[in-house]
């Protein structure tokens, strides 16, 4: 899988929403699939990259922002369990 470009301006603290897809659909079969054997499975997807709160804090206060911190931050979200 291809990592997502990040659109994030280091300088402003902003980012363009103009990369990856508004909406994703999909059909997958397991062809290893075996209904006599317990399963779980489960979805995740990643947002864009954004800014992260210090970043922007620093941008905000005209200071160098901090290098102890990633200044950027990539949110995740998966689904619950499908049996």
């Amino acid at each position: 899988m291809q990592a997502i470009r990040s659109t994030v301006d280091l300088d402003k603290a902003t980012y363009t929403n103009d990369v990856g897809s508004a909406e994703l659909k999909a059909v997958w079969t397991d062809p290893e699939f075996d209904a006599s054997q317990p399963r779980v499975l489960l979805r995740r997807v990643l947002e864009i990259p954004t800014p992260r709160w210090t970043l922007i804090q620093a941008v905000k206060a005209g200071l160098p922002p901090p290098d102890v911190v990633p200044l950027t931050g990539q949110e995740r979200a998966w689904s619950s369990p499908i049996w």
